[in-house]
């Protein structure tokens, strides 16, 4: 069976330094030998969620829009590779405002108990947070990584890999960096070796 990989852009800025590393990523699955599809949230329609909590009722959100429709190509993928750039130290608004909407899965889970992702399950998905800073600080994308993690285990995926370069401000841009893109690439590439071979075992 093809692996099949989902690239989510949270940037609000259309081919600029993070969707471009997506895409050398989403390349490398490619050329892998997976199924790749790229949805760009600037060109989705979604509001946030409302904290009404009808979710916690019946496991089911009631606005119906383009975020419940992601989050169907979400769970229907063996990897998904979520990326933004940091803004003001964190995700992007349109990245933030998608993993709040995933409220009605963590109602299924935690409080209607509907929904299990088992061990298994979760070994055979696989999740990658790809993101560019333009501050050289080590620390720079710490505050993206929990929200980033709180997709991953709301959608069944276990947290495989980081593609993150920052320091954009000095080099100009991703395309001027010494190794990000073909890191990008080959880990790309590696994600979809590895679960080819579980879904071979």
């Amino acid at each position: 069976m093809t692996v099949t990989v989902l690239g989510i852009s949270g940037s609000p800025h259309r081919h600029g330094n993070t969707e471009t590393l997506l895409d050398s990523f989403l390349e490398g699955a490619q050329a892998a030998g997976a199924t790749v599809e790229k949805v760009v949230l600037k060109d989705l329609e979604y509001s946030p969620c409302r904290g009404c909590n009808a979710c916690h009722k019946n496991g089911e959100c009631v606005v119906k829009d383009d975020a419940i429709l992601l989050f169907d190509k979400i769970l229907a993928s063996d990897c998904i590779a979520v990326a933004s750039p940091i803004y003001t130290m964190g995700i992007t608004a349109e990245l933030k405002g998608v993993i709040d909407r995933g409220q009605y899965l963590w109602a299924r889970k935690f409080i209607l108990k509907t929904l299990y992702f088992p061990d298994e399950h979760i070994k055979h998905h696989k999740g990658l947070f790809i993101s560019t800073a333009g501050q050289n600080w080590d620390h720079v994308f710490d505050g993206a990584f929990p929200a980033i993690t709180a997709i991953f285990n709301g959608t069944g995926f276990e947290y495989y890999d980081n593609i993150i370069a920052n320091n954009m401000d000095e080099f100009k841009g991703i395309k001027n960096h010494p190794t990000a893109l073909k890191e990008a690439f080959f880990k790309g590439q590696k994600v979809v070796g590895v679960l080819e071979k579980l879904k071979s075992g």
